[in-house]
């Protein structure tokens, strides 16, 4: 996955974000982001990164988000891994 595609999955997961009344509170209490940061730093990679960091706390989240975009349960990671800071730590 390209970094542009992890970009376009990332922004698709912040709006279905932002529409959920429930979980959006949960996001910006997390993170200790505002509803102004969203719109400052959503094109920003490591944001980006870190609201795929948020969604993959949980299994039904990503499950939910990838059902209403379309996509398979595996690209939420993919994505991520493709953003700043999300390559895997090898301990060998």
């Amino acid at each position: 996955m390209t970094s542009e595609q992890a970009e376009i999955i990332s922004l698709q997961c912040l709006g279905w974000l932002v529409a959920n009344d429930d979980l959006l509170p949960v996001f910006l209490g997390s993170s200790g982001a505002s509803e102004e940061d969203l719109k400052n730093y959503a094109a920003e990679p490591e944001f980006l990164g870190s609201v795929l960091d948020f969604l993959m706390m949980d299994d039904a989240w990503v499950v939910s988000f990838c059902d209403s975009a379309g996509i398979r349960y595996d690209i939420p990671a993919q994505a991520r891994m493709a953003l700043p800071g999300g390559s895997h730590m090898h301990w060998t």
